[in-house]
């Protein structure tokens, strides 16, 4: 798994997610979007969301089940399959390449600014500020290194390949129905209750693997007790740890009132410091991101290189 776990990642790192490349998320779109196309209508809906929302999950985890285990007598053939799905879960180089497109757009034109960040956040984007935009980028980047490095990984180490994979599909369903909307308030709850758990431990641990090494470096461990305060006062139970981490690392201001679906949510600020955010502040994101993801790999790199023996 080790070896495995490391071709996986020098694989993220050197393409990201190539549009070529058919990729399992997409078909997990097009599953939900068929199940909440035919169901989320009529009584009934929060049963009927729960039922899809249980069985595309359970659906994920035993066919990526069965492929490993049938495929294990076979090497070369079952390694080549762990690696392309453990790749194919990793979203790091993708999410960074996407927040830096944002700043550079920006560069050109609010317009594009805002038709740029709109690729990788679910909010209203048609009236944000320059500034809003720079916001929603760090605000995703933080969020993200969560939900496509952190907990991935930490779901194939806990259940292997296929606990990783259907943790995708958890935390894809919660992105496309998980919202508190009139359309998906009923459906979309399991869905949102089960990232929720899915999530739990992924988002703390994001947050100190983000502060450990800037605090060490910096002697910043005020950070800790200010992500403790921050973290709780986001609408979602994870997403507050990660970006109250890079909040006071950046020493900025996150949150406060986002358009959904043409509803708005006042979500509670994080952070106090109402400052204008750069392309330098990007950059530092980017590093605190990477450092926090190149931790954890080798973390685990270690941990399953020990017990093979």
């Amino acid at each position: 798994m080790s070896l495995s776990l490391l071709a996986a990642w020098l694989l993220d790192l050197l393409l990201g997610d190539p549009a070529w490349l058919p990729h399992p998320v997409v078909g997990f779109g097009k599953m939900i979007a068929w199940g909440e196309r035919h169901l989320n209508k009529g009584r009934h809906r929060m049963l009927k969301g729960a039922v899809m929302t249980i069985l595309l999950d359970a659906l994920v985890f035993f066919a990526t089940w069965v492929l490993m285990h049938c495929t294990r007598p076979y090497p070369f053939l079952h390694y080549p399959i762990a690696v392309l799905l453990i790749f194919y879960c990793l979203a790091g180089t993708t999410l960074i390449r996407e927040v830096r497109a944002v700043f550079l757009a920006l560069d050109r034109s609010l317009e594009e600014g805002r038709r740029q960040v709109a690729r990788i956040v679910g909010r209203d984007t048609s009236q944000l500020s320059a500034q809003e935009v720079r916001t929603a980028a760090l605000e995703t980047l933080a969020e993200n290194l969560s939900d496509g490095v952190v907990a991935p990984l930490f779901w194939l180490a806990v259940g292997g390949v296929p606990a990783m994979l259907t943790y995708k599909m958890v935390n894809t369903q919660d992105s496309m129905i998980g919202y508190r909307t009139e359309r998906f308030k009923d459906f979309g709850c399991w869905a949102a209750r089960v990232d929720d758990v899915a999530n739990f431990i992924p988002a703390r641990l994001t947050a100190l693997l983000m502060l450990l090494p800037y605090a060490l470096v910096t002697f910043r461990f005020s950070l800790f007790a200010f992500v403790w305060r921050n973290g709780r006062r986001h609408a979602s139970p994870n997403s507050g740890y990660p970006e109250a981490a890079l909040a006071g690392i950046l020493n900025c201001r996150f949150g406060g009132p986002h358009y959904y679906f043409g509803q708005i949510f006042d979500k509670p600020y994080i952070g106090e410091n109402d400052r204008q955010l750069t392309t330098a502040d990007m950059e530092t994101a980017v590093r605190v991101n990477r450092v926090a993801e190149v931790l954890f790999i080798f973390a685990l790199f270690a941990l399953f290189h020990l017990c093979t023996f």
